[in-house]
């Protein structure tokens, strides 16, 4: 073989290795490509972008607090009278604890239970925290009228603390110098009840909520917290009779009585729930409405704060009517044996102190 022919074939040899590693390399690069196009192919049809789920957080803290001593539909509302109250602290002082959530200028000015420690209500919570609950048989809570301080113990009842009460009646029967809300604000400020019934709503949707929470107890944590923070948090919840009255289509009025007493004569428009029973989701709950405001009324308006207080946690616009039928037609509310207050039984005359907190 000559050297000419030796070249030659080298080259040839050469040129057929740079094509084979060419179609080598050609041959990579393509199946790459295809496993790169596949895959991705196969992660957006097989794993579509799921839209993130969204949590019916009225209805998780409704089954929450049904599920935990159901409160509102068990033993609400917890109230005790100025008596027993007097009377524990006669015969076992270190068993009963007493808050008293009045500003701090009338605690101090206009007198005060003896030992009642004054708190905020926006404190109410954090208070109860920072106290050894289960060493008192009996944890009071005053108010003036007894209203403001159901609302506070609905909040700590729903929290689980069962051994949480509201005075009946506020200062106002502990001694009428601490306070004469009562007797100087019930009357018979309307005479237009009537007999004609009004049914339910239909059943709708719970309110929406957006605390961000997943579980009911963190829910019901981060909602009282929320109510709380306001500058007036049972302002939020109360309303007047001349307010309801001098507008009633404006609400949806909820009158909180057994139907027997209904029956008897309700606010015109008035919706009969019966206490205990028709505010639970397998019941009437979802038949108050959304988009109107709630005014619910019962006797005295200590029951109707407790019970709002638990429909404005769940997101109702929800209102209690300042009072009750004591404030509306009083003559007829006693006649009817409805829970009437009578001054000569229920104003006491125990002592009190005055000055800051012992």
């Amino acid at each position: 073989m000559n050297n000419k022919f030796k070249t030659q074939s080298i080259v040839i040899l050469k040129n057929k290795g740079v094509k084979s590693m060419k179609l080598r390399n050609l041959f990579l690069l393509m199946l790459i490509t295809s496993l790169f196009i596949i895959n991705t192919g196969c992660s957006k049809s097989d794993s579509p972008t799921e839209p993130p789920v969204t949590l019916n957080e009225a209805k998780i803290l409704a089954e929450y607090l049904e599920a935990n001593g159901d409160y509102i539909n068990t033993s609400a509302p917890a109230i005790m009278t100025a008596q027993e109250i007097r009377d524990m602290q006669l015969a076992n002082p270190t068993k009963i604890y007493v808050i008293d959530i009045r500003s701090a200028s009338d605690y101090s000015t206009k007198g005060h239970i003896p030992g009642a420690i004054n708190v905020a209500i926006k404190d109410i919570v954090t208070h109860i925290k920072s106290i050894t609950t289960s060493s008192y048989d009996r944890i009071a809570v005053a108010c003036y009228s007894g209203q403001t301080a159901g609302y506070a113990v609905s909040l700590l009842r729903l929290l689980g603390y069962t051994n949480v009460y509201s005075m009946k009646w506020g200062m106002t029967s502990w001694n009428a110098s601490c306070g004469d809300s009562w007797s100087t604000s019930i009357g018979n400020n309307y005479t237009g009840l009537v007999t004609t019934a009004t049914a339910k709503a239909a059943a709708g949707e719970l309110p929406t909520l957006n605390t961000g929470k997943t579980t009911g107890k963190e829910i019901l944590e981060a909602r009282i917290t929320q109510l709380l923070s306001s500058a007036d948090p049972f302002g939020d919840i109360k309303i007047t009779w001349g307010t309801v009255t001098g507008s009633l289509s404006n609400y949806y009025i909820v009158n909180y009585w057994p139907q027997a007493q209904y029956d008897l004569g309700h606010l015109p428009g008035a919706i009969q729930y019966t206490p205990k029973s028709d505010l639970k989701l397998s019941n009437n709950l979802k038949t108050l409405p959304t988009n109107k405001t709630i005014v619910l009324y019962c006797y005295t308006g200590q029951t109707s704060a407790q019970v709002v207080t638990y429909l404005k946690l769940l997101g109702y616009d929800a209102k209690s009517l300042l009072l009750g039928i004591n404030v509306l037609s009083y003559d007829w509310a006693k006649t009817n044996s409805l829970s009437p207050f009578v001054a000569a039984n229920e104003i006491k005359t125990f002592p009190f102190n005055t000055g800051v907190n012992p």
